[in-house]
Order: structure tokens, then C-alpha cells, then sequence
């Protein structure tokens, strides 16, 4: 698409007059944002005419197939001819065909839930959770438990279950029953080098269990990886030791794949790294790669089940609707989309173009002294930055800001942890969409080694 000049002056008075941006702070919307018009693959356009590399799938790790796919646009244009939108009080083809094909890839669950936003998933499960409890616990096992540095979504409620606090910081009271644990991030051990640290960070929830009483806890949510609190991995034997605690606690496991699903992590789902069985799975981001708006809450049979009306009991089923999640384009995208990463081994590119990523990024560690830790999974990787590696003292949020301002300078768009954690915006973030080439890592780290050099000599 290209637009005149004349035009692009006339687009960015607009835009600076009317347009309140997403996490965006008011200076930097005055000095003007980027205006982006073009995209394919992994390259993005402004309107001045620059080219960029987006490793960052459109800023927030949504466009897992790449920009400017026809075939996606090609399947939402036949499907709003054809019949664009009912309730999803009722069915259509490609709300079913799209539910049959994501079941398929998610072994032990059987149910599709269809909204549009991520933080909505999330709301749709804690509302499952807690309908659960009123019918089946006398509403006392309401209570969800979350981890520090995970986040959950932008509304209230899922601002609730968020341990970032400055997300969550001015935007309280919050929804009560959300309960925080610790954090598992190893490079960051809290306990003391002589634990066994993956085994002794889930013991770290069941104390909150137990501290919360058990007989009042009904869920809690995870990231398989955490994303925005910082790329972090389950340590080992970390997911094993939390089934086994929710099993033993009768406390349901929701799993949010909301970033990591749809093959960032080099796997279908991040959690099926690990041999989890989840009692529900939320998505968004992936799901579709940005081309719809479209999120799933996918449940076990088992909790179908719980949320069904006994005879006579008018209000026992699950009485909630999500209006846009019955949009037919949004399930039509995500069938195309999930096509493409089939056909095109997206999932092994991932897994693949992680690895040389990651190869990488230790390569850049060996000669800057500001890279305290590397890690990732697939294409989802993080660089933690670091004033002192002896001490692990983190850099200032500046820091991290002017590397990943300098990338921009040079064409390379990246992520960085941004009014998350206080003392603890030091990681960049990496998710390139899974067409990535060689190549195109490689220019990551070119761009990488010459702004930490510049910025950090």
C-alpha cells in the first residue's frame, strides 16, 4: 500500500490529535509513533519509506505466520460473503471445523470455548472456576492462585491474577480471591543454591495452598513460559511437582498459552513441552497471527461436565457469551492459520531457528559483559541485562530501553520487559514469526552485537 505524502503529513496530524496508543506514554504519542503501512513476512514498512526486520511479530507476539498471507485474507473474505456473524449461542461451519482441528492437537481436552481477546480467555476460565465452586463447593473453593511475574490479561479481573506490579500498580481495588506465589526464575533463585530449585518453587504454591487452606483454592493459572515477566523456563521438575501438588488439592490447572501457543515455543502448545495434562488451556495472540481477533478457553470433558445443569436447576449451566466470539471470520483465520503451519513445518522452523537464536545470543554473552543470562524456548527467547554478573545486579530500565531504541535506529524491531516488574525491566524480548530464515537470525545478531557495543562499550 502506498500512500502520498501529502497524505502521510495529513495521517500523523490525525493520529497525534485523536488516537490514544496502547502503552504509550503521553510524551513519546506528542513526539509521534511509527506509521507503519506494509508488511511481509517478517519485514514492515513505515510511511517514510523504511524497512524494518519485526522480530517482535508485531509488537506484542501475535503474527506467528508472517505479515501479508493471502490465503488468510482470501479465507476471511469468502467467509463474510458468506455469512460474516451469529451468536455463539448457535453453530457455524468454521467455529466447528476449527474446534475439531485445535482438539486434535491438544490431547485430553475437549472443549472450545470462542471470545476475542486474550484477557477475555482468562475471564471466561475464572468465571468457570467460579460457577464451579457455587455449584459444587458451596462457593468457598473460589480462591485462584497465581505467580509472581506471570501475567494474565488488562482487564480488572485478569489484572488481578497479575504479578507485575507495575501493571497492576493504580489500577486497584482489585477483584478479591487472587492469591500471588513466587516466582520459579532459576537465575534468580531465591532459596539458596543447595535445593533442588524446580522441585522447592512449586513447593512454594502448595505452602500458599496450604497457608490459604486447601478446602478454599479452585484453580490456578500459569504460563508454561513466563512471557512479559521476563522469558522464564520452568526449572526441572518444576511442572511435574505442580500437577502433582493441584492433583493432590483437588485444585484445577489452567494453563494460559495465550503467547505461547500455536508454536511459538517450537511445540503446538508451550505446555506440551512438559508433559502436562491441563484442566483448561487459554489463547489468543497465535491463534489466528493477528489477521482476526479471536481467543479460546479449551476445557477437559471433566470440567464440561461440572459446568452442566443437573434437571431442574435452570441456572447451572455456564451462562455467559462473548458477543465477538461469533464472529465466523475469527475461527475461518485460525483454520487457515493453523493450515499454514502445518504445510510449511512452522513448528519445526521454530524449533530449529530457536536453536540457532538462542547459539547466538550465547555468542553475544561471550563478548558483552552486560548479558547476564540467555534463555528461550523455540522462538520465544529473552537477554538479560545486567549491570554486574557477580552480582547479578540488574541494568537500569534505560539501559535496556536506549539497546532496544538503537536496534530500531538500525531496522531490527525487538521487545523489552516495559513497566512490568519495578527494578526488573532488563530483559529483551525475542518472537520473531516462525517463517523466520537463517539469514534473518543472523541479522539479529548482527544488529544486536553492533547497538550493545555502542550502547554499552
Amino acid at each position: 500500500m502506498n500512500i502520498k505524502a501529502d497524505e502521510v503529513a495529513s495521517l500523523k496530524a490525525l493520529d497525534k490529535e485523536h488516537v490514544w496508543h496502547h502503552i504509550t506514554p503521553t510524551a513519546a504519542a506528542k513526539a509521534g509513533v511509527p506509521l507503519f503501512v506494509r508488511g511481509e513476512g517478517l519485514q514492515l514498512w513505515d510511511s517514510e519509506g523504511k524497512e524494518y526486520l519485526d522480530a517482535s511479530s508485531g509488537g506484542v507476539w501475535v503474527t506467528n505466520v508472517g505479515y501479508g498471507r493471502r490465503e488468510i485474507a482470501d479465507a476471511v473474505h469468502e467467509q463474510l460473503c458468506a455469512l460474516n456473524y451469529f451468536s455463539g449461542a448457535a453453530a457455524t461451519k468454521p467455529g466447528a471445523l476449527f474446534a475439531d482441528a485445535l482438539i486434535d492437537k491438544m490431547p485430553g481436552m475437549s472443549r472450545v470455548y470462542y471470545s476475542s481477546s486474550g484477557s477475555e480467555a482468562n475471564e471466561k476460565a475464572f468465571k468457570m472456576v467460579r460457577q464451579i465452586a457455587a455449584k459444587h463447593y458451596g462457593g468457598k473453593k473460589h480462591k485462584i492462585l497465581f505467580r509472581e511475574r506471570d501475567y494474565h490479561g488488562t482487564t480488572i479481573t485478569a489484572l488481578s491474577a497479575s504479578g507485575q506490579n507495575e501493571r497492576r500498580e493504580q489500577f486497584g481495588p482489585f477483584t478479591p480471591g487472587f492469591v500471588e506465589f513466587p516466582h520459579c526464575l532459576e537465575y534468580r533463585n531465591q532459596y539458596g543454591n543447595d535445593v533442588d530449585y524446580g522441585v522447592r518453587a512449586a513447593e512454594a504454591m502448595e505452602e500458599v495452598i496450604l497457608r490459604e487452606g486447601a478446602d478454599t483454592v479452585g484453580a490456578v493459572i500459569l504460563e508454561p513460559i513466563t512471557a512479559g515477566g521476563g522469558i522464564i523456563l520452568p526449572p526441572q521438575g518444576y511442572w511435574e511437582k505442580i500437577r502433582e501438588i493441584c492433583d493432590k488439592y483437588n485444585v484445577l490447572l489452567i494453563i494460559d498459552e495465550v503467547v505461547c501457543g500455536l508454536g511459538r515455543t517450537g511445540a503446538w502448545f508451550g505446555y506440551q513441552h512438559y508433559g502436562i495434562k491441563p484442566d483448561m488451556v487459554t489463547m489468543a495472540k497465535g491463534v489466528a497471527s493477528g489477521y482476526a481477533p479471536i481467543s479460546c478457553t479449551v476445557t477437559t470433558e471433566k470440567v464440561y461436565e461440572l459446568l452442566s445443569e443437573a434437571e431442574g436447576d435452570h441456572l447451572g449451566f455456564f451462562r455467559d457469551i462473548s458477543t465477538f466470539g461469533g464472529c465466523t471470520s475469527a475461527p475461518a483465520a485460525a483454520l487457515k492459520n493453523m493450515e499454514i503451519l502445518e504445510n510449511e513445518n512452522l513448528i519445526e522452523n521454530s524449533a530449529r531457528m530457536g536453536e540457532r537464536l538462542l547459539a547466538g545470543f550465547e555468542t553475544l554473552k561471550a563478548k558483552h559483559p552486560v548479558i547476564g543470562d540467555v534463555r528461550g524456548k523455540g522462538l520465544f527467547c529473552g537477554i538479560e541485562m545486567v549491570a554486574d554478573r557477580e552480582t547479578r545486579e540488574p541494568v537500569h530500565e534505560s539501559v535496556s530501553a536506549a539497546v532496544a531504541g538503537r536496534c530500531k535506529e538500525l531496522g531490527l524491531l525487538i521487545g523489552r520487559t516495559n513497566r512490568s516488574i519495578a527494578g526488573y525491566n532488563n530483559v529483551l524480548n525475542f518472537a520473531p514469526a516462525l517463517v523466520i530464515t537463517e539469514a534473518q537470525v543472523d541479522r539479529i545478531i548482527e544488529v544486536l552485537d553492533q547497538a550493545f557495543s555502542e550502547v554499552c562499550a
